[in-house]
């Protein structure tokens, strides 16, 4: 079966003590509780804010730099996904919708090779 990656996507700025609430935390749990149900979930995770990530590139001649900050310098960021495992793009993007409105964020839905 396909499987598909779901993604929450914060701003730079975000700050999970100011921005979720215990409904917002209720219904997260509420929509990965019928994620199991449905036999769909693979694996879901969190991420810590933007600022705590480590970028590693390859530099010329072979040697590895790794510096402070996110890969990207864009103004949202990747807050946590889910990994599921759908029948189709369609079934995936149900999923992607109840994550946005349970997340209250965007939401990307990507398939995996």
């Amino acid at each position: 079966m396909p499987q598909y990656l779901i993604a929450i996507h914060h701003p730079d700025d975000y700050d999970p003590a100011a921005a979720e609430d215990e409904a917002m935390h209720r219904d997260i749990d509420v929509l990965n509780e019928e994620m199991i149900a449905a036999g769909v979930r693979i694996f879901v995770g969190g991420l810590r804010p933007v600022r705590e990530a480590s970028s590693v590139r390859l530099q010329p001649g072979g040697a590895v730099a790794i510096t402070d900050g996110p890969y990207l310098e864009t103004k949202e960021h990747i807050g946590g996904f889910w990994v599921l495992e759908a029948e189709n793009l369609d079934e995936a993007l149900t999923w992607g919708r109840k994550a946005a409105v349970a997340c209250r964020a965007p939401v990307e839905v990507r398939p995996f090779y």
